[in-house]
């Protein structure tokens, strides 16, 4: 396998493409099948996926292999999650699937067979530029990933390509056609990591008992029951089954805190609410890209979910476990355990694990 690039292929539209602009470079290609969840039900796709990754390796005339990484993601990805869940944080599981399984036991293995490079479907760029590797945001505004790749280091990024940086979603789909991929229409995935698109709630259900408790207003009065704290998030308007109250204006009720130690959770009305936004926060867990700080710790950029915008910032670092984050302006419904992720205009710096915010 001198040579050679391994992509991993996930049976959708953008790994199935990044292994087709491979081939056509003239790269020497194989692609790679990841299992990472064992459950057998009708939410996991992997027996489909698995059919779709074959026929796109069988029209591009390459082969594909299969792993099974169910192990390394229930200890490594899955038991984080529920510990965090079970604190009443909200943690994000595809970025620590990136850290852990597609760019360490995927990349590992791929270069255990002899492999080069790994790629994957990802819209991010990375590049070497100023003897370090750098992350840039893919061309696609709407689907660029940086987010989720922020807790890379240097190894990770100098293994990995990512063929689909510089394209949109829409050549994406154009560009499957013209390579007769079935899968060319196929939908996005949008559930956690592996596990694949179900009722959330009732998911965690099946790891987490339910905890029933009160739904109050910031003054106390209480106007509800939920099953349990750690099931909802902070900025979370669906599903509180809050009717109308008395003396209460017609606007949509919105969590804005969860008190863990008393299986509470705190609700106010409409998404303007000064309580939703918050200017401070704490983080810990810090990753840096390049392996240290950025030099200039004022006007950074930073998002604190995935489809939020890039806020400017000033960061404070405390010790090297953990930094104070200043927004300009006051940001909604920060969540305890989500990431919040570092920009320098289209560099992304790296990132952190939010644990409290305040104004």
């Amino acid at each position: 396998m001198t040579d050679a690039i391994i992509v991993g292929l996930s049976g959708g539209v953008d790994s199935a493409v990044a292994a087709a602009i491979l081939v056509d470079r003239g790269y020497q290609v194989e692609g790679l099948f990841m299992k990472n969840w064992e459950e057998d039900s009708k939410y996991c796709t992997s027996e489909q996926d698995y059919k779709d990754a074959l026929q796109v390796c069988s029209h591009l005339g390459i082969p594909l292999r299969s792993i099974n990484f169910s192990k390394e993601y229930w200890e490594k990805v899955f038991e984080y999650f529920l510990n965090e869940y079970k604190i009443g944080r909200t943690p994000n599981p595809d970025i620590l699937c990136n850290t852990e399984i597609k760019f360490k036991a995927f990349l590992d293995y791929s270069l255990d067979l002899g492999a080069n490079k790994i790629a994957t479907g990802h819209y991010a760029i990375n590049l070497f530029e100023d003897c370090s590797q750098k992350l840039i945001k893919g061309k696609d505004i709407f689907k660029e990933q940086s987010y989720f790749l922020y807790g890379l280091n240097q190894k990770q990024l100098s293994y990995s390509i990512f063929p689909l940086g510089d394209w949109k979603k829409s050549e994406v789909r154009k560009k499957a056609v013209e390579y007769g991929f079935l899968n060319h229409n196929k939908k996005d995935s949008t559930g956690i990591c592996f596990i694949g698109e179900r009722h959330f709630k009732d998911f965690l259900k099946q790891y987490i008992p339910s905890q029933p408790g009160e739904i109050t207003t910031t003054d106390g009065l209480v106007v509800g029951q939920h099953e349990g704290s750690m099931f909802y998030t902070i900025g979370q308007r669906q599903g509180l089954g809050i009717g109308g109250i008395k003396g209460s204006k017609e606007l949509p009720w919105y969590v804005i805190d969860k008190i863990s130690e008393k299986n509470r959770i705190v609700v106010a009305q409409g998404k303007d609410n000064s309580r939703l936004y918050h200017k401070y926060l704490k983080c810990s867990k810090i990753h840096w890209i390049s392996g240290k700080a950025p030099e200039s710790k004022n006007n950074l950029k930073a998002k604190v979910r995935y489809r939020g915008n890039d806020s400017t910032c000033k960061i404070k670092i405390e010790n090297p476990k953990s930094l104070t984050v200043i927004f300009k302006d006051p940001q909604f419904a920060i969540a305890p355990g989500q990431s919040i992720v570092f920009y320098n205009d289209k560099l992304c710096l790296g990132g952190a694990i939010i644990d409290s915010r305040w104004n």
